[in-house]
């Protein structure tokens, strides 16, 4: 565990980042930061990267990550931002709002794959983080449960997309609803897909 060498050295308040909906053609790029109280803690023993975990032992787990933290935060950014800015800068921008939303200042923060330029604390871009490091793995959780949430409400929103199951990812079931039924204001426009389906529409 990369957070136990951390510890072993002294350092404390280890944030873990990672986000959900890089992916998908619609709706928001969800960034989650978590300092754990104890991330070695028996209480952690179930947490993995959210990809290898059903939907409901993720809606469990991210009630489990939020009692065992010492701070979290969750932040959206917007297929306006995403459009507007491009998806790898607002990723990168996203990690480092998450950083700075913590009420608790953190003193490493460890990243899942893109390292922050610029964030003052010490951070670490770790390959496969959300599968080797436990803090990742816990922001990966809230990430995804929060994104899937904020999915399944478009859904009720914007009826017949499918959105509650394929989560704005680009699926068949996904491109024949939009070709069916039109772009909607959650599709990433800057997206090759979208944007192809909007040039045919002209």
């Amino acid at each position: 565990m990369i957070e136990k060498q951390l510890l072993d050295a002294g350092i404390k308040n280890i944030a873990g980042v990672d986000e959900a909906g890089r992916g998908p053609c619609a709706g928001p790029l969800v960034i989650a930061a978590v300092i754990l109280k104890n991330p070695q803690s028996d209480a952690l023993s179930e947490i993995r990267d959210s990809k290898e975990l059903t939907p409901a032992k993720r809606e469990r787990l991210f009630d489990v990550v939020i009692e065992e933290s010492l701070a979290h935060s969750i932040i959206e950014v917007s297929v306006d931002e995403i459009d507007t800015l491009g998806l790898h800068k607002c990723n990168i921008e996203g990690m480092r709002r998450a950083v700075n939303a913590l009420a608790v200042d953190a003193e490493y923060v460890l990243t899942d794959g893109y390292a922050i330029p610029g964030l003052l604390t010490p951070n670490l871009a770790v390959w496969k983080g959300d599968q080797v490091a436990i803090s990742i793995s816990a922001a990966s959780i809230l990430a995804k449960v929060t994104r899937d949430r904020i999915m399944i409400d478009l859904d009720k929103k914007y009826p017949g997309y499918g959105l509650a199951g394929h989560k704005g990812y680009i699926t068949k079931t996904h491109t024949d609803a939009i070709n069916t039924l039109g772009v909607l204001p959650i599709h990433r426009k800057s997206f090759s897909n979208i944007a192809e389906i909007i040039n045919k529409g002209n």
